[in-house]
């Protein structure tokens, strides 16, 4: 099944348009962990259990298992997700951004050794950085667009000679150059509002990874008034610590449990707005 497939199922099936980031830190985690050679592992995994009632999807990022030498983990964690929760979307979120040969190994990293179904990319080396990535028909390929960082705006909001910023430039040609094959997406933070209103504009029903909730303080009603397409869908609106650190004690995973499911259910009330 192919990613957009599988992610309007999981849409569907699941009643969420909330992804969770997987971003172990552990200098945070529960001190039932604290010293465990497979921490990482076991954190992420018991989160996976604690919230796949309530997402629409997982999305681990790469440099926190890289960082710690975990790569085998992040491993078993993919093939984890892949066993157990078969019908969520796994999307990698590298932000791999290199030559087209380069490319093409790290497009191999995603899509063969983690077995991801989406990854993230940095667009701006140009179309032949992207190829490789969109060489896997069924994979998605989710192009950064207009981030959440405040020092996105140092080139994204650049405007170009017909007057429209880099980041909308982009959006339209990622939707009507890049995107042929059906399997495109764009990342563009809920710290930004109107910025998402005028990519849905732009590009129609294109699916949106949007980070910036909960710890980075992005407005849940006003994301998906902005994001949302015709039928409520459209988005996968992305929380990671306020999720994975929701508690501190040793209720740990229902602390995590529970913020899942009142964020779904806050996306859920601005989706009936």
């Amino acid at each position: 099944m192919s990613f957009i497939k599988k992610l309007h199922n999981a849409w569907q099936t699941t009643d969420s348009l909330l992804m969770v980031g997987l971003d172990p830190d552990p200098a945070r985690f529960p001190r039932e962990l604290q010293g465990h050679p497979q921490a990482i592992f076991e954190f992420c995994r018991a989160i996976v259990d604690a919230t796949a009632p309530y997402v629409c999807g997982f999305k681990p990022q790469i440099a926190y298992f890289s960082a710690e030498r975990a790569e085998d983990q992040l491993e078993a964690l993919c093939a984890y997700i892949r066993g157990h929760y078969p019908e969520l979307p796994l999307v990698l979120d590298a932000k791999r951004g290199d030559i087209g040969s380069t490319a093409q190994r790290y497009a191999r990293e995603a899509f063969e050794r983690y077995q991801a179904d989406a990854v993230t990319v940095n667009p701006y080396m140009g179309h032949d950085s992207v190829q490789p990535y969109l060489d896997y028909g069924d994979r998605g390929v989710i192009i950064l667009c207009r981030t959440s960082n405040p020092g996105g705006s140092d080139l994204q909001f650049a405007t170009l000679a017909d007057g429209r910023p880099l980041y909308l430039h982009l959006a339209e040609r990622v939707a009507s150059q890049w995107n042929s094959q059906g399997q495109c997406a764009l990342v563009v933070g809920a710290t930004f509002p109107d910025e998402i209103a005028l990519v849905r504009q732009v590009v129609g029903d294109m699916p949106l990874l949007i980070p910036g909730i909960g710890a980075q303080g992005g407005d849940i009603d006003a994301t998906v008034r902005a994001g949302r397409t015709a039928d409520g869908t459209g988005m996968m609106i992305n929380s990671s610590r306020a999720i994975l650190y929701a508690g501190q004690s040793d209720d740990w995973r229902e602390a995590a449990s529970a913020a899942a499911m009142r964020t779904r259910e806050a996306i859920n009330r601005a989706r009936s707005l």
